[in-house]
């Protein structure tokens, strides 16, 4: 099963790598879902899967609630009629108008994410969506990917909120799978603001102390990151592994390199 939504740090490629260092469990947790590659690739038998995005996990509740509304919807705006930079800032006002829970801004979501530069989802202080147009020859709606999330979604519960909130939600039947904003591997790149709210050092600090807590639960938290001294730093209590991963955010081709992270499993 394939994300139908392009994510920064998305983890389609590296999901079996990832699933290697998941352990048996009743539940997977993920307080950072974004595409949801790693839900859409496990089979467990439950899944709270959470973000502070509020649009995305509208996005996910209205996939899962009214599927065939949310995908006819989906499905009409994409035409090369809709194809052009003007009707995309169109849209882009309309969808920053809308209420979050609104079925339309769902589908709007879903033709940002694929009509919008790099696919970024981004957003200013004010809590717009701010991603300039990315001129795509020809975007396809993503039906049956869609089609296939809501199908697995009947298992899963989705919520917005804070990823301290989730942990607190967690029980020894649970396995947590962390993939927060990373650390950035430098000033330049520093690239947090999926939702309005930015993800700073101490939220990673914080996010650390929750997988050291949970640890001592007898719980498993497997966490995503750059590797960096200061990530090695913060997870010494977890064994740490290493992984290569293709950049795919950049702008340019040949910027899209390799780049170090570490899985460190608490």
């Amino acid at each position: 099963m394939k994300a139908f939504l392009k994510w920064a740090g998305g983890k389609s490629r590296i999901s079996e790598d990832i699933k290697k260092y998941l352990a048996n469990g009743k539940r997977l947790v993920e307080p950072f879902v974004g595409s949801g590659a790693i839900f859409l690739t496990t089979t467990f038998e439950e899944y709270l899967l959470c973000d502070t995005n509020v649009d995305l996990i509208n996005l996910y509740n209205n996939l899962k609630q009214s599927p065939d509304e949310l995908i006819s919807k989906t499905d009409e705006f994409f035409s090369s009629e809709n194809n052009t930079e003007s009707k995309f800032y169109e849209f882009r006002e309309e969808f920053n108008a809308l209420e979050s829970q609104n079925i339309r801004k769902s589908a709007l979501f879903v033709y940002l994410n694929k009509h919008a530069f790099n696919g970024l989802c981004r957003y200013n202080r004010n809590g717009f969506f701010n991603v300039p147009y990315g001129r795509y020859k020809s975007p396809k709606c993503p039906l049956e990917e869609m089609q296939a999330f809501s199908a697995k979604s009947k298992f899963a519960t989705f919520k917005c909120q804070d990823f301290e909130k989730t942990f607190k939600e967690t029980t020894k039947q649970d396995v947590i799978y962390c993939d927060p904003p990373y650390v950035p591997l430098s000033v330049t790149s520093s690239f947090t603001s999926y939702s309005k709210f930015d993800f700073n050092l101490e939220d990673q600090l914080r996010l650390a102390r929750s997988a050291i807590a949970s640890q001592t639960k007898g719980i498993r938290c497997v966490i995503s990151n750059h590797d960096l001294d200061i990530t090695r730093k913060m997870y010494e209590k977890s064994d740490i592994y290493d992984i290569s991963v293709q950049r795919n955010i950049a702008s340019k081709s040949s910027s899209r390199k390799k780049v170090k992270e570490i899985i460190a499993v608490f």
